[in-house]
């Protein structure tokens, strides 16, 4: 599988339009893109920004030998934290493809808003890799993405709302609190906040 493609970056007007799907304005997709990967969904080979995790590909291979396997590789391991993560996920995510590679796309999250490849369908796609392949292609295709997650699992309310809190949890799980994630989504809305909006207009 090719992880490149033609890596188009957002265009202005894009964060507004998609944003208005939720009924948000672009501070509040900025703020959760610049938590989640600093603003930008590629790397700086034209890849999707990818973590691979190894206690999702622990679940997702289940017993067996293909996660006896992973184990063995350093692959795989039970509970998160138990080993760092390296500078590029890549060569260990190409490694675990190497053992199963749907359930390794999708023990990673990727793109702009991080989203986990189990996560797929609440993103719009059929499969893990049918999702990566889009997110390939440009940022907007990423951002199309992480919003359809958003309104998939119910969190558009609180984004709305600026529940910072609420969001975190549902969208960054129980530990939300422990990384603070809720304290820097609201400054990083706070920061977009003051900054003049792209004008965009819902077409009728």
């Amino acid at each position: 599988m090719q992880f490149t493609g033609k890596a188009l970056r957002l265009a202005d007007i894009d964060l507004p339009r998609i944003g208005a799907l939720i009924g948000v304005g672009e501070d509040e997709i900025h703020a959760v893109l610049d938590v989640e990967t600093s603003g930008s969904g590629f790397d700086h080979h034209g890849r999707p920004k990818m973590l691979f995790e190894p206690h999702v590909f622990w679940k997702e291979l289940g017993p067996g030998a293909k996660r006896d396997r992973a184990v063995r590789e350093g692959l795989a391991y039970r509970q998160w934290g138990e080993q760092g993560y390296p500078g590029d996920s890549y060569p260990r995510l190409v490694r675990a493809m190497k053992i199963d590679a749907e359930a390794a796309l999708r023990s990673a999250s990727w793109g702009l808003g991080q989203i986990m490849g189990f996560n797929h369908e609440a993103a719009g796609y059929n499969t893990a890799r049918e999702m990566v392949e889009a997110f390939t292609e440009s940022e907007a295709n990423q951002l199309d993405g992480m919003v359809d997650f958003i309104k998939a699992t119910h969190l558009d309310d609180e984004l709305r709302n600026h529940e910072w809190a609420a969001f975190a949890r549902g969208y960054n799980g129980p530990g939300y609190a422990r990384h603070g994630y809720h304290k820097r989504l609201a400054a990083a809305y706070g920061r977009w906040a003051v900054i003049r909006d792209t004008p965009f207009e819902i077409a009728s």
